[in-house]
């Protein structure tokens, strides 16, 4: 018996990476599926794997499933709540949006951001492209992440600028790398690791959106040491299993104010003297961020 970790999951075939280097396994019949994530197996999984025989043939299966440290999970897509794991034992998400084309949609960075908190995982904001609209621009679009708190790198994988620093957060831990189509995420990786030669593409002039390009979560080693998570572009992000009390506590920016409502149980979104509504209407915390926490607590934000 051999323990590894789950690179790729493909048609029920995963590639396992072991002491003795990548196996392909298949999963033994007994391994239940994880209620809590919808998924049995997913990259970032530790495994132990055994070989069988099949007929003729030897093959590898994976007969254990080690227990997750931490795991980004979204709402599968459909009306049914159920969830959908992404990538298991993640040390930190990189959370990359592009300055332009495509057009941020910040409210989606804002759900990125709390399904990151809810899973306990720190985050970081890459804005790729810069190029497009300059400096002073992206700031313009993204300072009010820098001032909750969040760090928050500026890039442009074309002209190779803060990649370095990509590189720098990659090192040495396992990360996962999210965010819509077409904002530049295996740009990023392919100038951090000259010769990776992940696939990419245009984005798509006529709607604006970026054409996937990555196909299924793949777990990617780097020479510098870690792992990263390169995973499908995704044009919707539903929340999972976010309880509405517990999100006041996932926008930074809040803390200083939570306890300076006049009511105990306020839920930030229409009570009369709400401190964090008072803050966001003078101004001292974007209202846009409190705007997406009100509308992802009333679950209006779930395009």
């Amino acid at each position: 018996m051999l323990s590894g970790t789950v690179l790729q999951g493909l048609g029920g075939v995963y590639e396992v990476q072991t002491p003795a280097g990548v196996v392909e396994a298949v999963l033994r019949g007994r391994i239940k599926r994880d209620e809590r994530t919808g998924a049995k197996v997913v990259v970032g999984d530790r495994v132990d794997v055994e070989q069988d025989r099949a007929g003729e043939e030897t093959v590898w299966a994976i007969v254990n499933v080690h227990d997750r440290t931490t795991v980004l999970a979204r709402r599968a897509p459909g009306k049914a709540p159920r969830p959908k794991a992404i990538v298991a034992n993640v040390d930190q998400v990189l959370i990359v949006f592009a300055a332009a084309h495509p057009d941020p949609h910040l409210r989606m960075l804002d759900r990125f951001l709390v399904i990151a908190a809810d899973s306990d995982i720190a985050p970081l904001i890459i804005v790729n492209k810069t190029d497009r609209v300059g400096m002073d621009a992206a700031r313009a679009t993204f300072g009010a992440y820098e001032r909750a708190g969040y760090p928050v790198l500026y890039t442009s994988a074309k002209q190779n600028q803060g990649v370095g620093e990509v590189r720098d957060a990659l090192c040495g831990r396992l990360s996962a790398l999210m965010g819509p189509s077409g904002v530049g995420k295996s740009s990023l990786l392919n100038g951090v690791q000259p010769g990776l030669g992940l696939r990419v593409a245009a984005v798509s002039e006529a709607v604006n959106k970026g054409r996937h390009t990555t196909v299924t979560a793949q777990l990617i080693p780097l020479e510098c040491g870690g792992w990263v998570a390169d995973t499908p572009g995704l044009r919707e992000l539903g929340l999972w299993q976010v309880e509405p009390d517990q999100l006041q506590f996932y926008f930074p920016e809040f803390e200083p104010l939570l306890g300076g409502c006049r009511y105990p149980t306020c839920t930030h979104t229409h009570e009369p003297g709400c401190a964090v509504h008072a803050a966001a209407q003078a101004g001292q915390i974007d209202f846009n961020r409190y705007d997406s926490y009100r509308r992802m607590f009333l679950g209006e934000d779930e395009e």
